[in-house]
Order: structure tokens, then C-alpha cells, then sequence
């Protein structure tokens, strides 16, 4: 049997610079596919790494003529270009199986199904296992209805099965398929934070212990929070060194949680010796930062030169009505440890909140100037399928765009109690403005004592983000 994982071709976030991350979803995906089911021929398609756009792709697969076509799900914004492959696949050869999952295809399984014939199934919640069930009986062609976490249509019926029982343990997951991209290994890059750095993705855990209404990860993943061991972590960030030449290494954990569990990863990490010849990447919770600063020169130690931190807002009254559980107090505290610690403070902001005005824009602007981060990343606050905030304000009519490609961040898709979508846009483009078309902050960038800071705001300065970031539209 014949399987064609497929990163489609799609745009990347505007403000990444030159950017190509491998494709961490699909390449676990394989590799559990590759060690649970035998005689399989498994192919990986990375449009992005090997510059195949929609005609060329249209050739790739009537080349390898899969049996099962798997895309690439990641984000909503992605939705039509997972659409747009299937839709080539189903021209060439309608038998071909096609299968989607991840987190948007989960939240919208029965409407999805109903609207896109070019869909055959639907993986729900975690992948791995049902997937491999689905792999077999399509192999053996036996029946659908038994697959745990498996969505279909069945002529004219919608079939939902039970969902799919989290996997115990995540160190039992063999390390993703890298070997299945070997040749694209180099081109993997995030030239903004890494320069030429081999680029590459961990998982360290999956889902989060807090309920942020903005996000789909506590549906997602049953309100569980899992993690893999320190051991195991480190064993694949060496594994990703020594095998691939990967010395930067995003850690994607929505939380990783700190503590005793990342202190012991950067035990692991210094007692393997690569520590120097390491840099990683984690996002973090400001409380965290602050109840744990005594572990961040560990961390710096270990090769952690950078760490985003989601502050969303700089008033209580929005913190707390997005369920973020942090006080604004916590963000200069925060930035202040994560800068004398060495470490670069990146940091994320939600605009478009409900309750947003021009004040209250203007305020949280002021506020972002006075903790002074090293980087920020401004959002519009985006209700994406699966998400508390999706459920509210698509009962109360707050959402005027449901076209999925807006939902990147960038686009306002409803407005506020005082902001229409236009002027929700126009914020968005005021604080990035602030940011960036400030003087000080650009020359303090480029010259700065941190050499990481320094070379990011030099790299940006070279590919024009900074002026374009400034004088944004």
C-alpha cells in the first residue's frame, strides 16, 4: 500500500522573514505508520522544502499514484489548501483515499464532511493510532465502523465513530520521520532567530493544563496536558544534532511547564555535551518564568537563548475574560529576569478583544513600551473552530468572515463593542508601527550586548521587516 504525506503549498506568516519549517505533524504521523504497519510505501511531500507549486504537484501525484493521501492540517488559515490538494488527487484518480485530522477538521467534522465530497475521512483528536487502524483496513479492506476516532461518510450517512483513547505514554512514539525528508535536512531554516542554523521541531508534550477561551488546544487534546520524559526529549534533540546537523531546535509545547521536568532536560542536556552547540527554543507562561527564575541560568546554560512568552493583554479585565489566568504585573517581571538571565523575551499580544477601543489599544501600547520587550508579536484575536471564543461569538452573531484563509491572525474576521473590523485592522497595523518605528528600540536592536538580539534585529534590518514593520501599510 502506497501512502503520500503531503505538506501543501501555502504562504507563511509575514512577519517570519525567510522561513521553512519541516512538517513535525506528518513526519510523526510516518513514522507510526512505518513502524505499526508492514509493507507499506511511504512517501513525504514537501512542497515548501522542494519548490513545487499547484502545477507541479498535480505531476508528483499522479507520479507516486498513492493508494491513501494525507495532508498537511496545521491551521485553519491552511484549510483550503488541503482542500485544493485533495481536490487535484480526486482528479487524477477518485480511489484514491483521502484523510485530514487536526484540530480545525476535528472541531468541524460534521460540516466538513457535508460540504467537501473530496473528503473521505476524518481523523479526530490524536492521529497516530487511528490512522494505523485505518491504514489496515483499508489494506485488508475490511470495515470502517470499529475504528476508534474515525469520521466517514457511508453514502448518504455521516458516521462519527466513539473518540480515540489517549496514547499512555509519549515516550513510547518512535522519533518523527526526519529520515523521510533526509535530503531537505539543510533547507530547513528560521534565518530570523537561527541565521543558517539547521532548523528543527521537538514535541515535548501535547495539550496544556489551562483553559485560555482563544484556544483549541484544551478541546483538542480531551483537557489533558502530557509529557515526554527529560530523557527522551534530550535523546531527540541529540538524536536531531548528531544524525541530521539540526543545532536549532524549536521546542513546540504550548506549555512546557518548567520546573523540576526542565531543569532535568537541561541536566540531560549538559551531561550529553552538546549543550554549547545547541540553541532551542521554548514558549513559557510569564508566572512560570517567575516562580521558576531560579532554573533560567540553567537554561541559558543548556542552549535556551530564546523563550516566547503569550502575555495577550496588559489589563486584568481582558486577561480575565479570555481565561489567561495572569496578572499584567507579571510581564515586566518577567521580561526583566528573562534579559538578565541572557535570554531573549519574545512576546505575543491579543488586539480585537471584545471590549476594545482606540483607548484601550492606545493603553496597551503604552504599556508594551514600558516593559520594553525584545521582540512583539501583535494578533487580532481570531475565534478559530474548537475554541470557547468560536462557540460565543458564533452564537451571538459576532463573526462576519468565515472564510478560513482570514483566519491567520492578521485579518480582523469580527469586530468589537466600540471597533468595526476595519478599525480593529488599522490597530493591528498601529502597533506594530509603534513598535517597530521606534528609533531607540531599532538602535538598541542592532546594537545590542545580547549577540542573539543583536544579530536578530541585524537580520531584520537586512530583509527590511524592521522599516516594513514601521511604516506598516
Amino acid at each position: 500500500m502506497k501512502i503520500l504525506f503531503l505538506e501543501p503549498p501555502k504562504d507563511f506568516w509575514f512577519l517570519m522573514g525567510e522561513y521553512l519549517p519541516p512538517p513535525l505533524g506528518i513526519l510523526e504521523l510516518a513514522a507510526y505508520i512505518e513502524e505499526n504497519n508492514e509493507d507499506m510505501d511511504i512517501k513525504i511531500l514537501d512542497c515548501q522544502a522542494e519548490g513545487i507549486g499547484w502545477s507541479k504537484l498535480k505531476k508528483q501525484i499522479e507520479s507516486f499514484n498513492p493508494d491513501i493521501l494525507a495532508p498537511s492540517a496545521l491551521s485553519t488559515c491552511n484549510t483550503y489548501t488541503v482542500l485544493r490538494s485533495l481536490e487535484i488527487a480526486k482528479k487524477i484518480n477518485p480511489d484514491i483515499k483521502t484523510v485530514v485530522g487536526g484540530q480545525h477538521f476535528t472541531a468541524l467534522a460534521q460540516e466538513t464532511l457535508e460540504k467537501y465530497p473530496e473528503i473521505d475521512f476524518i481523523i479526530r483528536g490524536e492521529g497516530e493510532i487511528t490512522l494505523s487502524e485505518l491504514v489496515k483496513a483499508l489494506k485488508h479492506e475490511k470495515s470502517f465502523y470499529s475504528i476508534i476516532g474515525l469520521s466517514f461518510k457511508h453514502g448518504d450517512k455521516i458516521v462519527h465513530n466513539p473518540p480515540q483513547s489517549l496514547i499512555k505514554n509519549l515516550d513510547d512514539l518512535p522519533f518523527p520521520a526526519y529520515h523521510l525528508v533526509e535530503e531537505h535536512m539543510k533547507k530547513y531554516n528560521f534565518k530570523m532567530m537561527a541565521g543558517s542554523a539547521g532548523y528543527a521541531l521537538v514535541e515535548a508534550s501535547r495539550g496544556c493544563s489551562h483553559r485560555c477561551k482563544f484556544c483549541s488546544q484544551w478541546e483538542h487534546w480531551g483537557g489533558k496536558w502530557r509529557t515526554k520524559s527529560s530523557q527522551r526529549i534530550a535523546d531527540e534533540m541529540e538524536y536531531l544534532f548528531n544524525e541530521h546537523g539540526s543545532s536549532f531546535l524549536w521546542l513546540t509545547d504550548d506549555n512546557p511547564g518548567l520546573g523540576k521536568r526542565t531543569s532535568a532536560l537541561c541536566d540531560e542536556l549538559i551531561k550529553k555535551g552538546i549543550s554549547s552547540e545547541l540553541m532551542w527554543f521554548v514558549q513559557a507562561r510569564s508566572d512560570d518564568i517567575i516562580r521558576h527564575e531560579q532554573i533560567l541560568p540553567k537554561m541559558h546554560k543548556a542552549g535556551n537563548l530564546w523563550v516566547m512568552m503569550g502575555l495577550e493583554r496588559h489589563d486584568e479585565s481582558s486577561l480575565e475574560s479570555l481565561n489567561k489566568n495572569l496578572r499584567p504585573s507579571d510581564a515586566n517581571k518577567s521580561i526583566d529576569l528573562l534579559k538578565k538571565n541572557g535570554i531573549f523575551a519574545q512576546t505575543t499580544f491579543i488586539t480585537g478583544n471584545r471590549t476594545d477601543s482606540h483607548e484601550s489599544m492606545n493603553d496597551m501600547r503604552e504599556f508594551i513600551n514600558q516593559i520594553d520587550p525584545d521582540l512583539a508579536i501583535f494578533m487580532i484575536l481570531t475565534p478559530f473552530p474548537g475554541t470557547e471564543i468560536y462557540d460565543t461569538a458564533k452564537r451571538k452573531g459576532w463573526i462576519e468572515d468565515y472564510n478560513w484563509a482570514n483566519y491567520d491572525m492578521i485579518h480582523a474576521v469580527m469586530p468589537t463593542e466600540h471597533l468595526t473590523r476595519n478599525e480593529v485592522q488599522e490597530e493591528l497595523y498601529k502597533c506594530y508601527r509603534s513598535f517597530y518605528g521606534s528609533i531607540k528600540r531599532r538602535v538598541t536592536g542592532l546594537f545590542s550586548q545580547n549577540k542573539f538580539k543583536r544579530k536578530t534585529y541585524r537580520y531584520m534590518a537586512s530583509q527590511g521587516l524592521l522599516q516594513s514593520l514601521g511604516d506598516l501599510f
